[in-house]
């Protein structure tokens, strides 16, 4: 297969954790043509999307004493080539959030790959309806007391109910501006006056779970089926389990339930053409449907001892 990765700068990637890197090293070693491109590197001529693609292949990372380590030169990067995206038998979308302007009008280049030549993972409609906040409310019932809104009354109305909450920008990634909220901080207003930017952006605000001190489960989800799961633990006085913000990986199980809950989400992840998909879990209740480039599958192998990357890449050559 002819496989393209639309990453941020490649130099700027950790191979020991990111995810697209565990993907494009698996597909190399399986013997598939690599290539990589930036969204600013894309275009569409005569209708059709079109990049400047560079083939690349890689060394892999190696386990030793319970850690990934990375050669310098990790990656060779061969000439640029300007072609049709439609040459390729998939393409994965996986710039970083936030999912700005910038980013939308990605996937609108993106909307002019042919979808029977090419599979785009995950599909730019897809991309653009699936909010990672806003998507989980489509299954409330297995998420715990939620509210999205840029009102500070009705926000301090739900967190004096609650006695403490979790406030979630809608755009973010990594556990960036997620804050700890209680009635009684001083600070409350200058909070959500910072965090909805005096107004004009709408917050989530869930109520605090307890059980978020023994972590936040990442499930990974391929085509509506969980691969596997990592746990995120938080460190120090930190309350956030993101591995951005230092939380520790944990190995974890997938419970019956969480099972369950992954069936229930899965048909509405397959019909918008959501393929890789990371669910976030705490506490047994959803938090987060992150589409836009989940991670964790380094974690995952490292601590089971399998190779999550390998299996989607099977999973991509069964779909061609």
């Amino acid at each position: 297969m002819k496989l393209t990765f639309i990453i941020d700068p490649i130099a700027k990637l950790d191979p020991t954790h990111d995810t697209s890197v565990a993907l494009m090293e698996a597909a190399d070693r399986l013997g598939h043509q690599v290539y990589i491109t930036q969204a600013e590197k894309l275009s569409v001529v005569g209708g059709r999307a079109w990049g400047y693609l560079q083939p690349v292949k890689l060394t892999p990372v190696k386990l030793l004493d319970g850690r990934w380590v990375a050669q310098a030169d990790w990656y060779q990067l061969g000439d640029v080539v300007f072609q049709p995206l439609e040459e390729m038998n998939a393409v994965f979308m996986r710039t970083d959030p936030p999912v700005d302007v910038p980013y939308l009008y990605t996937t609108y280049i993106l909307d002019c790959i042919d979808p029977a030549k090419t599979l785009v993972v995950n599909s730019p409609a897809g991309l653009r309806a699936a909010n990672e906040k806003m998507f989980a409310l489509q299954f409330a019932q297995w998420m715990t007391d939620t509210i999205v809104s840029r009102d500070k009354e009705v926000i301090r109305q739900f967190v004096e109910t609650h006695g403490a909450a979790v406030l979630k920008p809608l755009g973010g990634k990594g556990g960036e501006g997620i804050l700890f909220l209680t009635p009684d901080d001083r600070n409350f207003n200058s909070l959500i006056e910072v965090s909805t930017g005096r107004n004009r952006e709408p917050l989530m605000i869930q109520k605090f779970l307890p059980a978020a001190k023994d972590g936040d489960k990442r499930i990974i989800v391929l085509d509506g089926k969980p691969l596997g799961a990592v746990n995120r633990i938080p460190t120090g006085k930190e309350f956030r389990g993101n591995m951005a913000v230092g939380g520790r990986s944990a190995q974890v199980d997938i419970t019956d339930t969480e099972y369950q809950m992954c069936a229930e989400i899965a048909p509405k992840l397959q019909a918008a053409g959501l393929y890789f998909v990371g669910i976030d879990v705490i506490g047994g209740y959803l938090t987060e449907v992150n589409v836009t480039s989940p991670t964790g599958i380094r974690e995952i192998d490292r601590l089971n001892n399998v190779n999550l990357g390998q299996q989607v890449i099977e999973w991509l050559a069964a779909r061609s």
